[in-house]
C-alpha cells in the first residue's frame, strides 16, 4: 500500500516535471476563452483594427486571455492575400460593395447580415501547433453546430469548408503569426445569398453556397450565435468567460 503510493506520487512528479521540461506541451489551464458578441453589423475595417490590436497584445503576452468575436458584417467581399482576382468577377463595380485584400488564407467570399462570422484570437501554443489541426477543429466546430440543428455538415476531402448536402455553407480562412491566430469562419446562418452570385466563392465554380435557411426556414443568427460560442469551448476544451456584448 505505501508502496503503492510512493509510486503515484513519483509518477504524478514525473508527469509534472516533463510538462514543464517539453515547451510544446499545450497548458489547458491557460486554454481561457473570453467571448465577445456584437448585436449589430459591424465593418470590415473596423473588425479587422480589432483582430490586429489583439493578435498584437498576445503575442507580447501569453498569458492573456483567448479570444473568440461573434459577429455579422457589413455587406463586404474579402478576398486571401494569394487570391486570384479574377474570381471577384468585378462584384465591387456591378454591386458597390466595398472589397479589402487581406492577410488571410483562401480566395474571394461574401460577409453580409445573416451569416455568424467567428474570429478567434487563439494561442495554440495552449493547444496545438499544427496549423492542418486548427483547421480541422474549426470545420468539427462547425459541423457540431449544425448536427445541434439536425443538419448533416460534411467535410470533402483535398477542400476546406463545410457542407450540406452538397451546398457549401462555411467558409473557413486564418492568418496564424507566431502560433496566435485571426481571421475564422464564416457560417451562413440565414444571409442573402445574392451577393455570392457575382463571384466564384473560395474559387470553387462547380459547387454552390447554401445557407441553414434553406433548411431550417425560421432558424435567426441570433439563436445560433450563443450556441456556437459554446460549442467552440467544448471543441477547443476551453474554459469559456462570461460574454461581453449583447
Amino acid at each position: 500500500m505505501i508502496c503503492d503510493f510512493i509510486w503515484v506520487i513519483f509518477v504524478g512528479f514525473l508527469c509534472k516535471s516533463l510538462l514543464i521540461l517539453n515547451p510544446n506541451s499545450p497548458k489547458k489551464n491557460l486554454r481561457r476563452l473570453q467571448y465577445f458578441c456584437v448585436t449589430e453589423p459591424v465593418s470590415y475595417t473596423l473588425a479587422l483594427g480589432w483582430q490586429r490590436r489583439w493578435m498584437k497584445d498576445r503575442r507580447r503576452d501569453s498569458n492573456l486571455a483567448d479570444i473568440l468575436l461573434l459577429l455579422e458584417h457589413l455587406p463586404v467581399y474579402t478576398l486571401g492575400q494569394g487570391s486570384n482576382r479574377e474570381f471577384l468577377q468585378n462584384a465591387d463595380r456591378i454591386t458597390g460593395v466595398e472589397v479589402h485584400q487581406i492577410e488571410r488564407g483562401g480566395e474571394v467570399t461574401y460577409h453580409c447580415p445573416g451569416q455568424l462570422v467567428a474570429y478567434p484570437i487563439l494561442n495554440l501554443r495552449h493547444y496545438r501547433k499544427d496549423l492542418h489541426w486548427y483547421l480541422r477543429q474549426l470545420e468539427e466546430v462547425i459541423i457540431q453546430v449544425l448536427a445541434h440543428y439536425g443538419l448533416p455538415g460534411e467535410r470533402i476531402p483535398g477542400l476546406t469548408g463545410v457542407w450540406v448536402e452538397g451546398r457549401k455553407v462555411a467558409a473557413i480562412g486564418v492568418k496564424v503569426s507566431r502560433w496566435v491566430t485571426m481571421h475564422g469562419f464564416a457560417l451562413n446562418v440565414c444571409p442573402d445569398l445574392q451577393g455570392f452570385e457575382y463571384i466564384v466563392p473560395c474559387g470553387i465554380s462547380d459547387r454552390p453556397v447554401g445557407s441553414m435557411a434553406q433548411f431550417l426556414p425560421e432558424i435567426t443568427f441570433e439563436e445560433v450565435r450563443p450556441i456556437a460560442a459554446r460549442i467552440f469551448a467544448k471543441v477547443f476544451d476551453a474554459e469559456l468567460l462570461p460574454g461581453i456584448g449583447g
